[in-house]
């Protein structure tokens, strides 16, 4: 079987941020999503901001996005895993693909959150405006409509690798 360090580097896309946290926005509302733009003394992205844990949801259009607080750390999604996956720490990509695994089933999770997902979502920096999306770093993430259940973990697999994972699981199928 095939591991993450048997790829190559590169494997996967990673989404950065300019500072700020990463967002999670159905597709379907995107362009309700103004991001830092906009008149108003409290921003979409100011909202996002808001968020004082490692994730939190807020409200865009009739539904709600998730918000990837604390760091503005690089992150992919593993569908196998139905994680995202936060880079921290480690030498390289194919090292800190490797310690998923053993992040997963290591990790003590922190209190979760119910997202009700109404269709596939795209991630990037929360200060685009949504339909600006598609011109900046994103990771379209194909969730199946539904509900979900969301948490956190942050862990250390080994001596020079941390990992912040944010599991996304469905209930209910």
């Amino acid at each position: 079987m095939a591991s993450y360090t048997d790829a190559v580097v590169g494997a996967v896309a990673w989404v950065e941020s300019g500072g700020g946290p990463l967002i999670a926005i159905p597709e379907v509302v995107l362009p309700f999503w103004a991001g830092a733009d906009g008149d108003e003394l409290s921003t979409d992205y100011d909202r996002a901001c808001d968020v004082d844990a490692s994730i939190g949801l807020v409200p865009v259009g009739d539904t709600r996005a998730l918000v990837l607080g604390d760091d503005p750390l690089s992150t992919t999604f593993l569908p196998e895993h139905g994680t995202f996956v936060r880079w921290c720490a480690a030498d390289s990509e194919g090292e800190l693909l490797a310690a998923v695994p053993a992040a997963l089933a290591a990790a003590e999770w922190e209190p979760e959150v119910r997202w009700d997902v109404p269709s596939a979502v795209v991630l990037f920096d929360a200060a685009w405006p949504g339909n600006d999306a598609e011109r900046t770093g994103h990771l379209r993430v194909a969730l199946e409509p539904g509900r979900y259940t969301v948490r956190a973990a942050h862990v250390e697999p080994g001596a020079e690798v941390w990992i912040r994972l944010v599991q996304v699981r469905r209930v209910g199928t």
